[in-house]
């Protein structure tokens, strides 16, 4: 597959409003992107972070840990998470080892920083949510309302970015 740049990209569908269900490539060359471009962006970031969330949480929970390496634990567990699912898409559709990591270091970094910073704060600040158990309410209460917090601040992030070639604009030329 040979890759093209962005702005040949951005040439190539200039106008098209039926992207595989997408709402359009609104969101390249400065355009405003749209809301339904930043929630599928935010959504994509969520699944690879709350799956990371979860599994670093519970291991660390589940092994008697502090609270600072569970949390450690569960912030790169969401990063790993969160760019391997990038890195599965971008490489079936052709891309080697190499590009595909920059194409995904790129389009989710950010996003999944900030998605981390808000969702380990509500933990943090949440009284008794870092000292509950995996059998606790709590634990489970306050992770799934940090998750969500983490996607209502991520998602107008993510939109800004795609409105400027950015973030997930990066990955929209592989899913054809």
């Amino acid at each position: 597959m040979q890759h093209e740049t962005h702005t040949q990209h951005v040439q190539r569908h200039e106008g098209y409003a039926g992207h595989e269900g997408h709402a359009g490539h609104t969101g390249h060359a400065g355009r405003p992107a749209s809301w339904a471009m930043a929630v599928q962006a935010t959504l994509h970031c969520l699944t690879g972070c709350a799956i990371g969330e979860v599994l670093g949480m519970v291991i660390g929970t589940a092994l008697g840990w502090g609270n600072t390496p569970t949390l450690v634990l569960a912030i790169t567990l969401a990063f790993f998470f969160g760019y391997a699912l990038t890195l599965r898409g971008v490489l079936k559709a052709g891309v080697g080892l190499r590009g595909a990591i920059r194409v995904a270091l790129a389009a989710d970094t950010l996003s999944i920083a900030v998605m981390e910073l808000i969702d380990n704060g509500v933990i943090a600040l949440w009284p008794g949510a870092m000292d509950a158990e995996l059998g606790d309410v709590l634990f489970w209460g306050a992770l799934a309302i940090s998750l969500a917090a983490a996607f209502l601040v991520t998602t107008p992030v993510n939109k800004w970015m795609i409105g400027r070639g950015k973030g997930h604009a990066v990955v929209h030329q592989y899913h054809h």
